[in-house]
């Protein structure tokens, strides 16, 4: 396998295969996602959750919500793919979570980003430690709080306030993962994925995590992806029948649009073989991560962007794919209800 990414490197074939991905990829309807009274729901027009694996709030006048339930039968994964939540839909999300019986939350963006607002801030703060959504009937509040360089932790409280019941809800924030780009190195994302891991909230015991960036398609599907690989390598106990390609292929099935750029999809692949050290016994691996990851350092303050990992990979000219056949979605400067299409 570190062969095979070797010769994908020295023969540049990750624009390539990064294409066939995308027109290999068959988008389902998603008619729900255009009706007009869910308009004002999607964060971007061309980023619609599919009609049959869309996630339906059970306990609301308008059932809609842009996201996407992502099955995986083999791994035993199901992941809950969303957009970051809109002002108007704050409350519609902690619903969402509520009923889908949801441990954790997987945010792997900022709330701005480049100066536009990629996500709305829908938990409490340290300053004001709690937050009410009167119109589906819930309060957050923050119990604690742990502040690593590139990736903070948080235990929230949601409470039903229509029943009395409270849950415990975990909040694992990727502070430092540009749009459309990939984390500083593997370790650093490896070292984040475990944290997850160990918190129990991927299990089956629990309710599907709910991944979100801003359009819940390109951070949101490189974390899936690796995640899902790694499992099926464990699995299967043979790394090499893991075949990358078509578990994103599959995933996509789901979610249009997975994957954004081939620089996330080389990301993908490279983080795969790192994680494989693991799974195949190399224990020292994961001490290592979190060494080089350094996450004792200070945080990366908000005003600063994290120096980029690599030079982006560039799709060869004359490619230009709609979004309906797959393409990369989400232009940075896209309102909140703008397009994120390919130019």
């Amino acid at each position: 396998m570190d062969q095979d990414f070797k010769d994908m490197d020295s023969e540049g074939r990750w624009q390539n295969l990064y294409i066939e991905i995308r027109n290999q990829s068959h988008e389902c309807p998603f008619k729900v996602a255009k009706y007009p009274e869910n308009r004002n729901r999607n964060r971007y027009r061309d980023v619609n959750p599919f009609d049959h694996s869309r996630v339906k709030l059970e306990k609301a006048e308008n059932d809609y919500i842009n996201a996407s339930l992502v099955v995986i039968e083999e791994a035993q994964r199901s992941y809950i793919l969303t957009q970051g939540p809109l002002r108007n839909t704050c409350g519609h999300f902690w619903l969402m979570i509520w009923e889908q019986n949801t441990k954790a939350v997987i945010m792997l963006n900022r709330v701005i980003e480049k100066g536009s607002e990629k996500c709305a801030q829908y938990w409490p703060t340290q300053d004001e430690h709690e937050m009410s959504f009167r119109d589906t009937h819930f309060l957050i509040t923050l119990v604690s709080e742990d502040v690593k360089s590139y990736y903070t932790t948080r235990v929230l409280e949601l409470h039903n306030e229509k029943t009395g019941e409270k849950r415990e809800i975990y909040h694992f924030h990727y502070t430092t993962w540009p749009d459309f780009g990939v984390p500083e190195s593997p370790a650093s994302f490896l070292n984040f994925l475990f944290k997850v891991r160990e918190s129990g909230s991927l299990g089956a015991d629990h309710g599907p995590a709910v991944v979100h960036c801003s359009a819940g398609i390109g951070r949101s599907g490189t974390l899936s992806l690796v995640d899902t690989c790694l499992v099926l390598m464990d699995k299967r106990k043979d790394p090499l029948s893991v075949d990358i390609k078509a578990v994103l292929l599959d995933m996509r099935k789901y979610r249009m649009g997975l994957i954004q750029t081939p620089d996330q999809l080389r990301f993908s692949y490279r983080a795969v073989l790192e994680g494989a050290k693991y799974i195949m016994g190399d224990c020292s691996v994961q001490k290592m991560w979190r060494e080089l990851s350094k996450e004792d350092q200070e945080p990366v303050s908000d005003s600063e962007s994290p120096p980029p990992a690599q030079p982006p990979l560039q799709c060869p000219p004359g490619k230009i794919h709609a979004p309906g056949a797959g393409g990369k979605r989400g232009d940075e400067l896209g309102e909140d209800d703008g397009d994120r299409v390919t130019i």
